[in-house]
């Protein structure tokens, strides 16, 4: 059931813009710990919406496909792949119309009543700007 709730965060809100699945998947309280924002987390299911919000305007044909989960306790582990077209700001980079994948782990964390409450996420972001043309390739 967690796994289930982790994939349809992933590939449903993010991948489709579904953004009411944030307030069945996570907790209001909701932490994200992601290395690549500006203060190295995301606090609020709220928040999480404008971050849904933000990589749909930044890469509109975002998808997110689910490669390998394993769940033990109250811990969900994620791999998935992102992929799309780079067509509006994204980090500061303005729009290249290059087709960007990005891969990732996440780690999410239920509360008791089966909401996400923490995720500490890694991605590629390198990468994705690589792909860009923001980032040399050496």
């Amino acid at each position: 059931e967690n796994k289930d709730k982790s994939r349809r965060l992933m590939e449903d809100g993010f991948g489709k813009g579904r953004l009411e699945i944030v307030d069945e998947v996570l907790n209001p309280d909701f932490v994200c710990y992601d290395p690549n924002s500006e203060s190295g987390e995301v606090r609020g299911a709220d928040t999480m919406k404008q971050e849904i919000e933000w990589f749909r305007n930044a890469v509109p044909d975002l998808t997110y496909t689910v490669i390998d989960q394993v769940a033990e306790g109250n811990k969900v582990v994620t791999r998935y792949m992102a992929s799309g077209t780079h067509q509006g700001e994204f980090f500061g980079v303005a729009p290249t119309g290059n087709r960007i994948e990005m891969s990732g782990i996440q780690v999410d964390r239920f509360d008791e009543s089966g909401k996400v409450v923490e995720e500490w996420a890694q991605y590629d972001l390198l990468g994705a700007m690589r792909q860009m043309g923001a980032m040399p390739e050496s």
